[in-house]
């Protein structure tokens, strides 16, 4: 269902994935098959079966988004349980093409309007006072579909190669607005 939202057949280039297909009447899609069966040199598609992932390194995990197939819809009348992958994303740092080095940053979702794309903007400890502004910077960076990210949450991106004419960096870790963990806004706290 989300899976393929593109004219074009959206595949992980990695992986085969024609073989143990049932045909879904209801979405118009192939969908994974029995997960029991083996064929060829690996398993057939689904959870812990045929999925390319790598992990990016540098201290940061693959979300379980990335890795595991999400449920089947529950609507059609199939033989499957689950269809392989929740997304395909050839720029996601975790199952794309794509390899962080470089800078690693951390901003607030200032725009999330784009798709597949945010706007991180990093505030600088400069007060101007001719705008009565404080300087800041925008940072266009791609986001998987394995994270969820409202305006207002606090991100990390990596820098990688150009995605776009103007895309540079992609989202690592998602630290949602309300919750106090990977540091919180404050570094310290006065005792």
């Amino acid at each position: 269902m989300a899976e393929q939202t593109e004219k074009a057949f959206l595949k992980q280039p990695k992986v085969f994935a024609s073989l143990g297909y049932d045909y879904c009447a209801h979405w118009g899609y192939w969908t994974g098959g029995d997960s029991s069966k083996k064929s060829g040199k690996g398993k057939m598609p689904g959870k812990g079966g045929n999925r390319f992932w790598k992990s990016v390194g540098l201290g940061f995990k693959t979300p379980r988004e990335a890795i595991e197939a999400e449920d089947c819809c529950g609507l059609c009348i199939c033989l499957h349980t689950t269809w392989p992958g929740a997304y395909i994303d050839k720029k996601c740092p975790f199952t794309g093409s794509v390899s962080i080095r470089g800078r690693i940053l951390a901003g607030t979702c200032h725009s999330a309007k784009m798709n597949r794309t945010i706007i991180v903007r990093r505030n600088y400890l400069h007060y101007v006072k001719k705008y009565q502004r404080q300087r800041h910077s925008n940072i266009p960076a791609h986001v998987s579909p394995c994270f969820r990210v409202k305006e207002g949450d606090h991100v990390i991106i990596g820098q990688c190669r150009p995605l776009s004419k103007t895309v540079r960096f992609n989202v690592l870790k998602v630290i949602p607005a309300g919750s106090t963990g990977g540091g919180g806004k404050k570094g310290f706290t006065a005792a």
